[in-house]
């Protein structure tokens, strides 16, 4: 610790268990309802996939197409009831939400102890201190800040960052008032990266507290929504570990904007569908969230895996593995979708996204040698399945695009002649071309319904329909998204698939800080990070044309986000374009529109702090940094 004392001890014990409201008969009928119409879906649309096969002449490709949409159909498929579910909850008022489930407002919290954690490495140190600031300032106004203690927990190994951090710390404290409150800890050792930082808290501090909030260092909490989060768990002690759902902020640039937008209209109706089939065997995304202690500190200590990297050794995506440990040991987790007031930010660019994305690819690939442990519950190994496949997505949609290509080639070459073959569905009297063309309006229906449903849910809301600037302005952000989506989804099939691949070469991926910052992309550093992308997109294009140039233009959606990479990663960069979007109403969000206290807070004293830090001299010139 930076200074001397030591944090307060606990105030009082916990109460005996208590059963939270939740029939384990229903939840397994819920998942079964869920999945089976998912798959139902899939089987329907893939017969007809197969049957558009068979009338092509069938071959070895074909089977290998099959398979390949199967898997493809039944993920967007899954996306699509958890839009579906979530939409017709949302109207029907949700009643299976976690903070229905009892009256928890006039719960006390008092003697209940409740550290809130910034586990942190090589991080912006104005951020992480101004976002500590604005959450504790909020906290104080609530009447229970007495109740929480902060810690910085620092795996810093750059010493000008850390000398930053110590002297942050100090003035903050200083400001505050809050020594014995605001805590900093750095270690020498950097052993288990963000868990293992986490680990060595609660090994030396955490049995003082009943309760810990682990924060990102880009986290902002309202403080009605932390004293809710612990009144809850107070409420329900069954409970051990409750996700809010961050909303994306403080995004300057267009990319940042248009994603922030995404997350912020999408996400209500998609989480209630996933509350729907989990109910209280949710899941833990790493930040933003409540942990009770001490069954945390018992039962989630990570086993290193077996084998070699990136695959053995230390698990990378732990939060994932920490809930279905928790599960396993009968604490339920939940996701407080509904809470308001929990916020994060997000990579301003693609390059720097698709760089985040690097290192959560290798920790979801990992769980595929945790899905098969013993003693996990069917639903953790439903959520470990789902973040797999988020990645191998990109890799399978790859093999069934260049499965077709080979395809075309093979029937350009084989010289054979088509032979007229019924379809096996008599009852569908279509066409060939107008067989094709109705699978791809339900793969495209089923792609973009829940996104359809989203305004709608916005458009039964008055309130919130006005935070996103009216239905009219909300819509065409909307569309406008969805234009966006199509260009980037091709890019991010090739850095995805690029990423499975390496990993499977067994190239690991270095721990480093997220950038957050949005300063632009140079057309120089696009180049260097996209000419791969473009130069495919030339190659492909060209081949499919000289091979059918009907096809040519099912494949254009495709290839002109790879055509326009490189002018598409700068411009959306830009904070220039982000604010001109932004002047004009569009991808306008409630924070943006109805900005809360702790986000005014947290803006001013950055843009302060950037006027200043203009003119400041930089800690590496000082020898202490050295």
């Amino acid at each position: 610790m930076a200074n001397a004392s030591e944090p307060r001890n606990p105030h009082g014990a916990q109460s005996g268990p208590m059963l939270f409201p939740v029939r384990p008969a229903g939840r397994s009928m819920r998942v079964f309802v869920f999945y089976s119409c998912a798959m139902l879906l899939t089987a329907v649309v893939s017969m007809l996939f197969a049957d558009l096969l068979w009338r092509s002449g069938w071959n070895n490709s074909s089977t290998i197409l099959l398979i390949l949409f199967v898997l493809l159909f039944l993920l967007i498929a899954v996306g699509c009831m958890h839009g579906i579910a979530g939409f017709v909850l949302r109207v029907l008022g949700d009643p299976d939400r976690v903070t229905k489930h009892g009256d928890y407002s006039g719960q006390s919290i008092e003697g209940v102890s409740t550290a809130i954690v910034f586990p942190i490495y090589n991080e912006e140190v104005a951020r992480v201190f101004e976002g500590l600031r604005a959450t504790y300032l909020s906290l104080e106004r609530t009447g229970h800040l007495e109740r929480f203690d902060f810690f910085i927990l620092s795996d810093s190994t750059d010493p000008a960052k850390w000398v930053e951090e110590e002297r942050s710390w100090c003035e903050l404290v200083h400001e505050l008032d809050a020594l014995g409150q605001i805590y900093y800890r750095r270690r020498v050792m950097n052993e288990g990266k963000k868990s293992g930082n986490v680990r060595d808290f609660l090994n030396t501090w955490g049995r003082r507290y009943r309760y810990f909030i682990v924060f990102d260092a880009d986290s902002v909490m309202r403080g009605e929504t932390v004293v809710d989060l612990v009144k809850l768990m107070e409420t329900h002690p069954n409970v051990g570990m409750i996700q809010t759902v961050p909303a994306l902020v403080n995004a300057e640039s267009l990319f940042g904007r248009i994603q922030q937008f995404a997350n912020r209209l999408y996400a209500p109706i998609f989480i209630a569908g996933l509350n729907y089939w989990t109910q209280g065997f949710g899941n833990y995304w790493g930040h933003n969230a409540i942990i009770r202690t001490e069954p945390f500190m018992q039962y989630c200590d990570l086993p290193s895996l077996p084998g070699r990297k990136p695959f053995g050794g230390q698990i990378l995506s732990h939060d994932f593995v920490e809930a279905a440990l928790m599960l396993k040991e009968n604490w339920q987790v939940w996701f407080a979708y509904d809470l308001e007031g929990s916020y994060e930010e997000q990579p301003q660019d693609m390059i720097d996204n698709a760089q985040r994305d690097r290192r959560w690819c290798q920790g979801n690939l990992q769980h595929g040698l945790v899905l098969f442990a013993r003693g996990l519950r069917g639903v953790s190994r439903i959520h470990l399945l789902l973040g797999i496949f988020g990645y191998l997505a990109s890799p399978l949609w790859l093999m069934f695009m260049l499965t077709f290509n080979w395809a075309l080639w093979f029937k350009e070459h084989s010289q054979l002649s088509n032979l007229t073959v019924p379809n096996f569905t008599p009852y569908i009297n279509l066409s060939g071309t107008e067989h094709a063309f109705l699978i791809f309006l339900i793969c495209m229906s089923v792609l973009f319904l829940p996104k359809v449903l989203a305004l709608l849910d916005l458009a039964f809301d008055r309130q919130r329909k006005q935070s996103f600037g009216g239905l009219r302005r909300a819509a065409l952000s909307a569309v406008a998204e969805t234009l966006f989506s199509s260009l980037h989804a091709p890019l991010q099939m090739l850095w995805h698939s690029k990423f499975v691949t390496t990993i499977l070469f067994g190239v690991g991926v270095h721990w480093g800080p997220q950038r957050r910052t949005a300063d632009g992309i140079s057309w120089m550093h696009a180049l260097r990070m996209h000419w791969g992308h473009t130069l495919i997109g030339i190659v492909w294009g060209y081949l499919i044309w000289s091979m059918d140039q009907p096809a040519f233009w099912w494949f254009l959606p495709v290839l002109a986000g790879m055509l326009f990479s490189i002018p598409l990663s700068v411009f959306t960069s830009r904070p220039s374009l982000g604010s001109r979007t932004r002047s004009l109403g569009l991808f306008l969000t409630p924070e943006e529109t109805s900005p809360p206290s702790e986000l005014d807070t947290l803006r001013m004293r950055m843009a302060v702090l950037e006027k200043s830090a203009a003119t400041a001299p930089h800690i590496e010139d000082f020898s202490i940094a050295q």
